[in-house]
């Protein structure tokens, strides 16, 4: 069994690379490896199904400027509507130094194309009435460009294209890489056994660093979990509110409930199958800063609740791209802290366009290259939610 290229993992960001490869150069034969196509477990599943423009590095703008227009399109595309709400982010700040980094990071996000605002204390109250403003400083807002979609809807419609464009999935679990000549020669399925290939793609999520493993190189990427509660506040409904980010919490309107989560205090990593929640946080931790911040929250009840998993790059928590220096057609695409699902539309195009061409074309990602990884040189996202 051969294949041009394999790709490890299948959910949203191998579906990508699939997609962009078939696209990019037709009869390339492409093979999707998954080990559960129900993607009961992926960080696709179970993401919170967010987009943003506001990031503190300028390639993350890019790489969701171009998302965005992607999403928007995805009807016209794929021919499903991903019920996009572009509702906005509001980002707080509590002190002076925070509402600094807020301008600072603004004005280069609107010199990539984003929409950011920076208002004052008051400016949100007037916007958002419900909100306690009095600690505030200031808040960033993303008029457009930011909001939440169906996430399985982008799945979904990546594999169906790229299944139309010729390339293979199947499922399987990869056991192995065969080297040759510094190189991968074959990834080794579970079932078929060897599968040679010219390029092999780790898009394996959370168990990235495992695949990596299988070449004798070690990445900084681990599971991280997050419990996401839906709550129902029977006296907060506010159908047109943002994703609010606050110092302790984040909360988005999901119909006529509310999805939140918080980071945990002892955050660490986790075994790749630990979906137990930790439900003591929305009372212990969440609660009472959400009811500080909207009064209205006053009375709450979760519903609903889940875990999923990061990819956690525990360098500087960004993307992980390209091929690995050491092993050249081996090319990485991970260690997405949180952001993977909004940055796949781009991500996928550029690995793609790395493989056929030997190097970055539509968007510069060499600031998320393997190299920084080896060298231990980070290039930190500070906007990690």
């Amino acid at each position: 069994m051969q294949a041009d290229v394999v790709v490890i993992g299948g959910a949203v960001m191998g579906a990508s690379v699939a997609y962009w490869l078939t696209l990019m150069q037709p009869g390339l034969d492409v093979l999707v490896v998954e080990q559960d196509p129900t993607f009961a477990r992926a960080s696709t599943a179970l993401s919170v199904a967010s987009i943003r423009q506001q990031f503190t590095t300028a390639v993350n703008v890019q790489v969701s400027r171009f998302g965005i227009g992607f999403i928007r399109d995805f009807k016209a595309r794929m021919g499903l509507d991903l019920g996009l709400k572009e509702q906005g982010y509001l980002f707080l700040a509590h002190s002076a130094d925070g509402a600094t980094t807020l301008n600072d990071v603004a004005q280069m996000q609107r010199a990539h194309g984003a929409a950011t605002e920076v208002w004052t204390p008051a400016q949100i109250k007037a916007r958002f009435p419900w909100l306690e403003v009095d600690d505030l400083t200031a808040g960033s807002f993303g008029a457009t460009g930011e909001g939440w979609f169906d996430n399985m809807g982008l799945l979904s419609g990546f594999r169906a294209q790229a299944k139309a464009q010729g390339a293979r999935f199947v499922t399987e679990r990869v056991t192995g890489l065969r080297m040759a000549g510094g190189q991968v020669a074959g990834v080794v399925l579970e079932r078929a056994g060897d599968v040679a290939c010219r390029f092999a793609v780790n898009a394996a999520g959370t168990r990235a660093a495992q695949v990596c493993q299988m070449a004798g190189l070690s990445l900084a990427v681990e599971p991280r979990k997050r419990t996401v509660f839906v709550i129902d506040a029977p006296n907060a409904r506010h159908p047109d509110a943002p994703l609010l980010v606050d110092a302790g919490f984040y909360l988005r309107p999901e119909q006529n409930h509310w999805i939140t989560a918080t980071v945990p205090q002892d955050d660490g990593p986790c075994a790749a199958d630990d979906f137990e929640p930790d439900l003591h946080l929305f009372e212990e931790v969440i609660w009472e800063q959400l009811y500080a911040r909207a009064p209205g929250f006053d009375a709450v009840k979760v519903v609903r609740h889940w875990v999923g998993h990061y990819a956690y790059n525990t360098l500087d928590q960004n993307a992980i791209l390209g091929p690995h220096p050491d092993v050249p057609n081996l090319v990485l695409c991970n260690g997405f802290s949180g952001h993977g699902l909004q940055q796949a539309p781009a991500v996928g195009r550029g690995i793609a366009e790395h493989i056929l061409t030997g190097g970055w074309q539509t968007i510069d990602l060499s600031d998320l290259s393997v190299a920084r990884m080896v060298e231990g040189r980070a290039f930190r996202e500070l906007a990690v939610v």
